[in-house]
């Protein structure tokens, strides 16, 4: 028996995987030298001339309401941002500018999905999209992805869920947490099955600015006939450094924006205000930076692959972002166990498979957004755990 509120919590609301990200929290917060490698929160700071442009917004008393959809300027230079870097062609007022790309897949569901709508889902995915599914009445369906490919998308474990009740399919190139990239003949497969089906399409894009070679992104909405089912979906807390300034957007036909800026204007009236002057100098400032970070991302990744293996760990390659997700069933362990022991055991936090929509997983989540040194040390730990514990591959 909890609360009378806890008892009288809408059905809408679920339990979900919060509960061991808490636990793991706590841990860590009673350990020293604690190395965490869970989190997608970038170690590098905001650059130096987008904070600053934060602080002339500031002293130029820029800190009122502005539209729902955002400062003009803004959603102008997203769209020239998204001309130039991925062939999309939007207009202002085809951008709503949100509290993060939280706020974007949120506002999606509410706008698309009714009550027994199914939304199929990249799987392993970010459960973000699970919960808003299922607050708008909607079921959530994953399509599963596997190791043997690295991850990548089969557009036949796609269309093989696709029922009379399939609303739309969410489609996320960068994935989280595999880091799998959906090479661009496989997003063309996928636009000609959402034409022959009629569904909706959500291109959550967010880490599309954070790709290896040899790998390639494609935009879906680019492709004949995609805009007009298609929500593009992005931000600049990955590719800035900016998770805590809560800047995303979302672009889609005028006509849907424009049914959209009422419910998002009953959200949070509009994102932060300084936040998106800061945005809007980091799409219009120097880029040097974020090419710098991408250098050295690129280096962590190539040593944890390395590392990983030297280890007797499987993964799948990943192509983009800044996850690799490692499979640990060699240890002997489910990632959950092998997640919390690690943690009070060596201080290395990694987080476990279960909670991006795989229960009983084999599988841990690395975020490779430490320091070089610092993910050196952390394997060095990880290698005497598992000798430790007697695991062999």
């Amino acid at each position: 028996m909890g609360s009378l509120l806890h008892d009288r919590t809408a059905p809408r609301i679920i339990e979900d995987d919060g509960a061991f990200r808490t636990k793991m929290l706590e841990i860590a917060s009673g350990l020293d030298n604690v190395i965490a490698l869970g989190r997608g929160d970038p170690d590098f700071h905001t650059p130096k001339h987008i904070v600053e442009a934060a602080k002339k917004a500031l002293d130029d008393n820029q800190h009122h309401y502005t539209g729902p959809t955002g400062l003009p300027p803004l959603r102008q230079a997203i769209c020239d941002n998204l001309r130039a870097e991925y062939g999309l062609d939007y207009t202002p007022d085809e951008v709503i500018v949100t509290a993060g790309v939280q706020e974007s897949i949120m506002l999606c569901m509410l706008g698309l999905v009714a009550p027994g709508d199914e939304v199929l889902i990249t799987s392993p995915r970010f459960t973000t999209y699970d919960t808003a599914v299922q607050m708008c009445g909607g079921v959530p369906i994953p399509v599963p992805t596997y190791p043997k490919d690295d991850f990548a998308l089969d557009v036949d474990e796609i269309e093989k869920r696709i029922t009379d009740k399939t609303r739309m399919f969410v489609l996320v190139s960068p994935n989280n947490p595999t880091g799998a990239v959906t090479p661009p003949d496989v997003i063309r497969k996928i636009a000609d099955l959402a034409i022959k089906h009629d569904i909706l399409i959500i291109a959550d894009e967010i880490y599309a600015a954070l790709i290896y070679p040899p790998h390639e992104h494609l935009s879906l909405a680019t492709l004949p006939g995609m805009k007009e089912r298609t929500i593009t979906l992005n931000g600049f807390s990955k590719t800035y450094a900016m998770t805590g300034w809560r800047v995303g957007y979302m672009a889609a036909p005028a006509d849907f924006v424009e049914k959209l800026t009422e419910p998002r204007h009953t959200l949070s009236i509009n994102t932060c205000t300084v936040s998106q002057h800061a945005a809007l100098a980091a799409l219009t400032g120097p880029q040097d930076e974020m090419q710098a970070t991408f250098k050295a991302y690129a280096e962590r990744r190539d040593y944890l692959m390395s590392a990983l293996s030297d280890a007797g760990l499987s993964y799948g390659a990943p192509g983009g972002a800044f996850y690799i997700y490692t499979n640990i069933e060699a240890t002997g362990m489910k990632a959950k166990a092998f997640c919390e022991t690690l943690l009070r055991e060596t201080g290395v936090m990694v987080f476990p498979g279960d909670m991006f929509g795989e229960p009983d997983s084999d599988f841990i989540r690395i975020s490779y957004l430490q320091p070089l040194p610092v993910i050196k040390e952390a394997m060095g730990r990880i290698k005497r755990f598992i000798a430790k514990h007697g695991a062999s591959a």
